[in-house]
């Protein structure tokens, strides 16, 4: 049996993954399964797994996760230290989904135990990519993607030399608000940032794909993951979902992935790589969707993307820089404090008031230094709110 551990198991992510578990439980020992606040489903999934140990992230939360777990073998814990106390078990195989940042420790002592990383989370790869990866060669572990673009590029470079790759297209739906009249996008709310044409995910992405603040975290965790030239990446809006990315080749062709809109595929194919297993995912018919459809994104509408590029450029902790002030950015829009425009207009403050720091490319990268830089930019991001 493979030992699985899934963390962020109450979110979109997690739950598809379980899904997916749930459909051959003989296969996998589930070692934990962490979660936020939604106790009752992190209980609910710990009993039917027969998990080894539940964390909730919120420790206040402790007493609750133990009541739901009365009667049963499944220890109960809390807060960070368990949290990386639970990534560090032996695993196999381990799911990491967890929102933002935080995502960052755990998926890194999981790499040190040498095992699979499913990486959904991918503010790890924007904040700290060189340290990922250096980790993953010194514990010969393995990163695999779980975001459906960077599965996508995954899948299309198989078997293909990266040095013959002269493009890396990836696509973005354009979101809740890509036909809106640029003049109504100042007014609008966290409500109507949340609802997605095509993709059924939590709040903050939902938002971050309206913002295209997500995509432009995927331009870099695309450098990032496959360690390339950033002049090879490009971002075409395709509002069908149905190609999530392409690879380009130095002889013309393009290899394109194509499929619906469902996580699974990608999880799956994570959780059975390097195997190709059957998917209970729907089966394209070609005919009946008529036409696919592209086109450039509008920086104007979309500066993250324009960002995106610019911390590419810098490098260093750039990246942990731009994550930090876009989530407190999208807490002060979620909390009605700024506008939707507003947010890249204080990640861009923030990037421009922190660019004089030395340390932001030129200090070695450490997990205390990505955290120490996540900080500082959160609390400028803060300062630069609060003037406003």
């Amino acid at each position: 049996m493979r030992r699985v551990s899934i963390f962020g198991a109450t979110g979109s992510i997690g739950q598809n993954t379980i899904d997916l578990i749930k459909r051959a439980p003989d296969e996998y020992d589930v070692v934990a399964l962490s979660g936020a606040r939604n106790i009752a489903q992190l209980a609910k999934d710990a009993r039917d797994l027969r998990a080894n140990v539940a964390v909730t992230a919120d420790p206040t939360l402790l007493p609750d996760l133990r009541a739901a777990l009365a009667g049963s073998d499944i220890e109960a814990a809390a807060g960070p230290e368990a949290l990386l106390e639970a990534a560090s078990r032996p695993a196999d195989w381990v799911m990491s989904a967890i929102v933002g940042s935080a995502g960052l420790a755990p998926g890194l002592k999981a790499l040190e135990q040498g095992a699979s990383l499913a990486l959904a989370n991918k503010e790890s790869m924007v904040c700290a990519g060189a340290l990922v990866q250096a980790t993953a060669r010194l514990n010969k572990a393995r990163v695999l993607p779980v975001d459906s673009e960077h599965s996508a590029v995954f899948q299309g470079l198989i078997g293909e030399d990266i040095a013959a790759v002269e493009r890396i297209i990836i696509t973005a739906s354009g979101g809740a608000f890509r036909d809106w009249p640029m003049e109504k996008l100042a007014g609008a709310t966290p409500a109507q940032a949340a609802t997605h044409p095509n993709w059924d995910m939590g709040q903050r992405i939902t938002i971050d794909s309206a913002s295209m603040f997500n995509k432009a975290l995927e331009v870099i965790e695309t450098r990032e993951f496959f360690e390339v030239d950033p002049n090879i990446i490009e971002v075409l809006v395709h509002p069908q979902s149905m190609i999530h990315a392409l690879v380009g080749y130095n002889d013309g062709a393009l290899m394109a992935h194509v499929g619906p809109p469902d996580m699974r595929h990608a999880i799956g194919f994570a959780l059975h790589w390097p195997e190709r297993r059957k998917l209970p995912v729907e089966r394209l018919d070609l005919a009946a969707l008529s036409q696919l459809t592209f086109r450039d994104p509008d920086e104007t509408r979309w500066p993250a993307l324009r960002l995106a590029r610019e911390v590419m450029a810098a490098g260093g902790h750039t990246g942990a820089v731009f994550n930090a002030a876009k989530e407190r950015a999208l807490d002060h829009f979620i909390d009605g404090t700024i506008g939707f425009m507003q947010m890249a207009e204080v990640v861009e403050e923030v990037l421009n008031q922190l660019s004089a720091q030395s340390s932001l490319t030129n200090a070695e990268m450490t997990l205390d230094s990505v955290l120490a830089m996540d900080h500082l930019a959160r609390i400028t991001a803060d300062a630069i709110i609060e003037k406003t």
